[in-house]
């Protein structure tokens, strides 16, 4: 048994017209592990995830999903993997049931439909058509097609799309299961909060490129805390230690610090001996969507950088 079941080693997407949505990646995920692919729309993760499940091949670099490349020997990785593709096409006018039982006429080793149904919620709308599910229940039906193998591999292109706040807590339980069971799940996801509850280790891309990766404390361990608060009339900013940085906006005050308990610390003991109430306190770590926003935010001022460089190099070789 292999150590990591997904290797890509300067992984490369060229689509027609030279456009390069998967610039040389590289990475690997363990076996029974959760690992998510972040990114912003157009950052390639979809693109990434079609190569790993052999939906297409490769215009550079190496892939391997179970020690076998996934798109020429397809017959041996197919049978061992699940999927769930950004958007399903089922019949309309047959029913749940009726769908689950013909794909399982496609999948060895299926497990029972009613059981597939009942993993996702669905049990109690086995006798509907398709067409009259909503989009959160779509998205159910496909998250149980891509368990009917019970698949060693599961690749999720965005599973809660379109689900309630029940209906994503009840599928992060599920994969969180599937998991225990040994399953090794990859997952993209828009929802920040999703890749920070159920990652072991996350990836994030920009412009076909992974600019960071790690667990998601160790992504969001080099951005600072923040600490705010709203200080009482009459009582200026001013007057609080030097040694906190504070900025202000009238009477809020927030505190960045990459030392959270000892800022913490010398904030309320401050507050104490001068009798100061702080309303609204809230002190927390810097959260993974703070992360991804700043890093999206750092590589697309150095992506107008570079633009601006290159159209003045242009301009003066044109010039000249």
């Amino acid at each position: 048994m292999t150590t990591h079941v997904i290797e890509a080693a300067d992984l490369q997407r060229r689509y027609a017209g030279g456009f390069d949505a998967v610039k040389g990646i590289t990475f690997s995920v363990a076996r029974g592990e959760i690992f998510a692919l972040l990114g912003t729309n157009g950052a390639g993760k979809t693109s990434t995830v079609e190569l790993l499940e052999g939906l297409a091949a490769p215009s550079g670099g190496r892939v391997r999903v179970l020690g076998h490349d996934p798109y020429r020997e397809r017959p041996a990785v197919r049978p061992r993997i699940g999927m769930m593709l950004q958007e399903g096409g089922f019949p309309s006018d047959l029913t749940v049931a009726e769908t689950v039982r013909m794909w399982s006429g496609c999948t060895s080793g299926a497990r029972p439909a009613g059981e597939a149904l009942e993993m996702v919620g669905l049990s109690a709308r086995s006798r509907v058509r398709v067409k009259q599910l909503s989009g959160g229940e779509r998205r159910r039906l496909d998250l149980a097609l891509a368990l009917l193998g019970r698949p060693e591999v599961l690749f999720l292109d965005e599973p809660t799309t379109g689900l309630d706040a029940e209906g994503r807590r009840d599928t992060w339980e599920l994969v969180r299961t599937l998991r225990e069971d040994g399953t090794t799940v990859l997952l993209t996801t828009h929802y920040l909060e999703e890749a920070e509850t159920l990652a072991d280790r996350l990836a994030i891309l920009h412009q076909g490129r992974i600019v960071t990766a790690g667990t998601p404390a160790e992504v969001t361990a080099s951005r600072p805390a923040r600490i705010r608060f709203v200080l009482p009339h009459g009582v200026p900013a001013g007057r609080l230690p030097l040694s906190l940085l504070a900025a202000a906006d009238g009477r809020r005050v927030e505190i960045r610090t990459h030392a959270l308990q000892d800022a913490l610390g010398e904030l309320l003991l401050w507050a104490r001996e001068h009798d100061v109430r702080l309303e609204g306190l809230d002190a927390r770590s810097a959260s993974l969507e703070e992360a991804f926003l700043e890093i999206a935010s750092q590589n697309a001022s150095q992506d107008a950088s570079q633009d601006a460089s290159q159209s003045v190099a242009s301009a003066e070789k044109v010039g000249a």
